[in-house]
């Protein structure tokens, strides 16, 4: 685990590709406030009037974070592809949908897994801990999304047991600094909201950056090199 030396900043340089709803980093916002709006009637995000809605703004939140591009397998598919999907959330239990970096026991931990390894069954390409980890930061925000850069920037492998217990173990030791970077999310106009991003967002905000950061650094000594 790395410790950035100024996590605020990070978050605040993360905050500046969000500042406008139209942005591409607003599409988590959207995504999220959905299925929180669902969280205490979850079960109708895969109703028949309700699961079209759901599919689309998954998809669309995926898309906009780099899920459809390259060999992606969802790029093969249309948003139906997320019904599956949509129906594991919708049957998620309340447990998952409270669960923050907080509330990281052994117990909590085992039930992400789980519910990761169900996700991955289902969603096209879910046996990157990418795509499922992605899933579950936009819709429940109970994790951190473990894409190339916040690994790098955690200095974890992936989205597994020993790194979420790492990632608590980082919420322990700053979680003065990270409750104070808890903004509210913003709606389809750009508007706040009364919804703060979890702690796991925050974290997910402080490493990808970081790991960004690192790769830039990497570049550019390999470019002095040459």
């Amino acid at each position: 685990m790395n410790s950035p030396k100024n996590p605020v900043a990070n978050v605040d340089r993360f905050m500046r590709n969000r500042h406008h709803a139209s942005l591409r980093y607003a599409s988590y916002d959207h995504c999220f406030n959905y299925f929180q709006g669902f969280r205490n009637q979850p079960a109708a995000l895969a109703s028949t009037g309700q699961r079209q809605l759901s599919c689309l703004h998954l998809g669309y939140y995926l898309a906009s974070w780099g899920m459809f591009r390259g060999k992606a397998a969802l790029k093969q598919h249309s948003s139906r592809a997320l019904v599956p999907t949509v129906e594991l959330i919708a049957a998620a239990p309340m447990s998952i949908w409270t669960t923050d970096v907080e509330n990281y026991d052994e117990h909590r931990i085992n039930e992400l897994i789980e519910f990761k390894n169900a996700l991955s069954r289902l969603v096209p390409g879910g046996r990157s801990g990418t795509l499922t980890s992605k899933i579950m930061l936009g819709v429940f925000g109970c994790v951190p999304a473990f894409d190339r850069y916040f690994c790098e920037g955690f200095n974890v492998s992936g989205f597994r047991r020993k790194a979420l217990l790492e990632v608590h173990d980082y919420y322990v030791q700053h979680q003065k600094t990270i409750e104070s970077c808890r903004k509210k999310t913003i709606d389809f106009d750009g508007n706040p909201t009364e919804i703060r991003y979890t702690q796991a967002k925050v974290i997910d905000m402080i490493f990808f950056v970081e790991g960004q950061e690192l790769a830039v650094r990497r570049q550019r000594g390999h470019s002095r090199k040459q």
